[in-house]
């Protein structure tokens, strides 16, 4: 970690980090003052260093108006913002992030976003953990995990670039007769729900094969670009993950 031993690095490494939990990691009784005032303390920042920071986080993540709010009181979103503001006071060099958007509304989401953009352009690394693959794919580098491997990891486009599968989106015939069709075929290696609809991947040139067995259910396919979801989803079959 930066060239240093995570285990004998002891203090040093541990002040180079700063950690955003999934989980509940604020005092819910305490205000949104009070939990940066507790967190300062942890990290024995001067008051002049503390009051310079906290200004600057508090102006990032729109909190100021809200300074006496009980973090159990927050939203969500407002919540997360506070957990990020906390980890952020002593300025680590590396930022671990378990889930930041997780049960975050999309509003939030996007401002937490434009948020680790703005950290990594000013020398931040930020390493974070998501189960969500839209944001995997905004990330530099990306490690697919699946039931604790590493299936894949690389640049996202790089990854989508060598994506061998084909991608397609089921359009006609009653739903769960063509899912239960889909999932008897070999080629198929992915179907997900697609608003009204699947989104498939198939083994390149096999769509033939699949159209063909699908025309008696009154569905065809119809082409689509490839997503990081699709390429997640078609790595962690049995097969390809064998």
């Amino acid at each position: 970690m930066l060239g240093r031993d995570p285990a004998q690095g002891g203090p040093a490494v541990r002040e180079s980090l700063g950690l955003m939990p999934q989980q509940a990691s604020l005092y819910p009784d305490l205000s949104v003052a009070e939990n940066l005032r507790f967190f300062a303390r942890l990290y024995c920042l001067p008051r002049a260093l503390f009051r310079e920071r906290s200004l600057r986080l508090l102006d990032i993540t729109r909190l100021g108006p809200f300074l006496d709010r009980r973090a159990d009181a927050l939203s969500g979103g407002m919540y997360k913002k506070l957990a990020l503001a906390c980890a952020l006071l002593h300025r680590p060099e590396v930022l671990l992030l378990d889930e930041p958007t997780n049960g975050v509304d999309p509003v939030s989401r996007r401002e937490l976003w434009a948020l680790l953009y703005e950290l990594v352009h000013d020398g931040m690394t930020v390493l974070l953990s998501t189960p969500y693959m839209d944001e995997a794919e905004r990330c530099h580098r990306v490690g697919l995990i699946h039931h604790g491997r590493l299936l894949l990891d690389g640049e996202p486009r790089a990854l989508l670039a060598k994506f061998e599968d084909e991608t397609y989106e089921v359009e006609g015939g009653e739903r769960d007769r063509v899912d239960e069709r889909l999932s008897s075929l070999s080629d198929v290696h992915a179907a997900s729900p697609a608003g009204s609809t699947l989104r498939i991947t198939v083994a390149r040139g096999s769509a033939g094969t699949v159209a063909t067995a699908l025309t008696p259910l009154h569905a065809s396919l119809r082409p689509v670009v490839p997503n990081f979801e699709d390429l997640f989803l078609a790595r962690v079959r049995p097969e390809a993950a064998a």
